[in-house]
């Protein structure tokens, strides 16, 4: 009888600590994936750019790097995630002082896009992969570039207004 309760209690003693080892793995790698709620992130401004509802400027609360320049390469070469990785812009540009408040979005298969277009210039008011989709952002004083990828498939929305009023043009490839 003593026997067969050292047994069960060694089983147990090991069945709770494999169970707990396993729920804390499965934890720790789950933790921050897609099963965590989806968060918007708000695009911030400056003094020198108030945001077009009169409020004060929101804070990121995440920091990113820059995003990398487009002149070395016209595609860059990185990996996909399998998440949507969501990048909003932290500085506005410096001519977005002379946008007029037309705020145009644009629907995609990859996601959507959405412009403060003006007389000379535009900004990035915000930009949202699709389910699946990731996705990649450029600036420069002239244009905006916006890249949606899903496995092979990339859908780039392209803002440009170097002599022009700003023209927005969508190209699935």
């Amino acid at each position: 009888m003593r026997r067969g309760l050292v047994h069960v209690l060694a089983w147990l003693l090991a069945t709770s600590a494999a169970a707990t080892l396993s729920w804390w793995g499965v934890h720790t790698v789950m933790a921050g994936t897609a099963y965590d709620p989806p968060r918007a992130l708000p695009i911030t401004a400056t003094d020198d750019a108030p945001t077009t509802q009169g409020s004060k400027p929101l804070a990121s609360p995440t920091s990113r790097p820059p995003s990398p320049s487009p002149s070395a390469s016209p595609r860059p070469s990185r990996t996909p995630t399998a998440t949507p990785a969501v990048t909003p812009t932290t500085t506005p540009s410096p001519s977005s002082a002379t946008t007029s408040g037309q705020v145009k979005a644009y629907d995609t298969n990859g996601g959507r896009a959405v412009f403060d277009l003006g007389d000379t210039s535009a900004t990035l008011v915000s930009a949202t992969p699709g389910t699946g989709w990731s996705m990649q952002v450029w600036k420069t004083e002239t244009w905006i570039r916006i890249e949606f990828a899903r496995s092979t498939d990339r859908v780039s929305v392209f803002c440009t207004w170097h002599d022009s009023p700003p023209q927005v043009q969508v190209q699935t490839y």
